[in-house]
């Protein structure tokens, strides 16, 4: 009847919460909630070397840590298997080479890129973790702020390399491609957006899929141990365009009038 437990409607998302700049000492951080999943993201930018095999292109490393207080199953190592996964589905997620363009992240072909180290922090779990981590993920890289570097070249051809002392002289990344993680689990005949940790327990089988800003979809996963018959796999597919589509414009108008208060803006932090 497209009524769920708290009131919302299959494809209807929970009330986020999402705040950048939240941690001084990265290149950009964010935070998000969504129910009751509390998630942390803080991106910093390293000097290192190019990959061989990509010599003029920067790259991008994920971390991702699970709090032991986000819920008892992380304690001791348990959150480290979780955390492993995570972080190869962002690979994937970011595999895609429109995503981020990574030749602006590339200072000296060969010799010198910017390494984005993206950590994600588990701080609370409240069931859709994938699609609460891949908001704050594209939260953070909008706020990411690289220094702006020169190449000085001696007479004997050595290369220093200047970082500009300007905090406003950086470079910022282009975020309109970067992809939200839909996440649709099916529960009985119909599938649901946003699942709450007791619609998660009710769902044998869930697709994750990750949308651009444009509708395009750029990978998919099938997760869990029920099974999917194809029909309702392109159904699932639709839908997840359209959620992550009004997604990513919600996200988008956030971020751009946080942006527009500049300095004057109150920062909630972990306070609120």
């Amino acid at each position: 009847e497209d009524l769920r437990v708290d009131g919302r409607g299959c494809e209807d998302y929970r009330c986020a919460e999402v705040e950048t700049d939240v941690v001084s000492n990265t290149s950009g951080s964010a935070r998000v909630k969504l129910g009751h999943t509390d998630i942390l993201v803080g991106v910093k930018a390293e000097m290192g070397t190019p990959k061989l095999e990509k010599p003029d292109e920067g790259y991008l490393e994920f971390f991702v840590d699970c709090s032991a207080n986000a819920t008892p199953e992380f304690e001791g190592r348990g959150g480290e298997e979780l955390g492993t996964e995570i972080a190869t589905t962002l690979y994937r997620v970011f595999s895609s080479e429109s995503s981020v363009d990574l030749k602006s992240l590339c200072i000296n072909p060969r010799e010198h890129c910017w390494v984005l180290y993206v950590d994600v922090l588990l701080l609370e779990c409240g069931g859709n973790l994938l699609d609460a981590i891949s908001i704050a993920v594209k939260a953070a890289l909008f706020n990411t702020r690289i220094p702006k570097v020169r190449v000085l070249e001696d007479e004997e051809g050595s290369k220093e390399i200047e970082l500009s002392d300007d905090p406003y002289d950086c470079i910022r990344l282009n975020v309109d491609e970067v992809p939200c993680i839909v996440t649709l689990s099916k529960i009985g005949y119909r599938h649901v957006v946003d699942a709450t940790l007791q619609e998660e327990a009710c769902s044998l089988a869930s697709l994750l899929i990750s949308v651009t800003s444009k509708g395009a979809l750029t990978s998919m996963k099938k997760v869990g141990k029920g099974s999917l018959d194809p029909e309702s796999i392109f159904e699932m597919m639709e839908t997840g365009k359209r959620v992550g589509k009004s997604l990513h414009i919600a996200l988008q108008k956030i971020l751009d009038e946080e942006e527009s208060l500049g300095t004057s803006r109150q920062k909630v932090g972990f306070l609120g």
